[in-house]
């Protein structure tokens, strides 16, 4: 369950009409906290990325999976945006959830580190074309607080 304070954030980032991926930035954000905390671990920077993603469709951001994700991923976020959208906040799996946790526990904490985000975010933009990168670059320029 994410953090009342990380729920705040993304719908004061809705509100001001900001893009989902910034709204499930909060939520990644988060996850990145907890790994640095001792929370829990990660096996990999994508995978503290993904569960962040994921909390972030579970609670209503309207984040449709990237073009180029694995059919896999593409029905995991599907399942996430309908479980957000049914609304029922029934009771989680003790034993599922106890097992999630009990294997997160067991991963490093070196995936939350500074070297790890920006060894992840430079083969993140590596895998887009120029033009994306600057087109996203002046897109930041203009919307940049004076």
């Amino acid at each position: 369950m994410p953090e009342k304070e990380t729920l705040e954030r993304a719908r004061k980032d809705k509100r001001e009409g900001k893009a989902p991926s910034t709204q499930a930035g909060e939520f990644v954000r988060e996850e990145i906290e907890h790994i640095r905390e001792g929370k829990h671990g990660a096996r990999s920077t994508k995978q503290a990325i993904a569960i962040g993603l994921s909390k972030a469709r579970r609670a209503g951001v309207e984040l449709p999976p990237s073009k180029t994700a694995s059919k896999e991923t593409k029905e995991q976020a599907k399942r996430d945006l309908r479980k957000a959208k049914s609304g029922r906040k029934g009771a989680k799996s003790t034993k599922r959830s106890r097992a999630t946790l009990k294997a997160l526990k067991k991963e490093g904490h070196s995936a939350a580190s500074k070297k790890a985000l920006s060894r992840q975010a430079r083969s993140a933009a590596k895998r887009r074309s120029a033009a994306s990168r600057s087109r996203s670059a002046k897109k930041a320029a203009a919307t940049r607080k004076k």
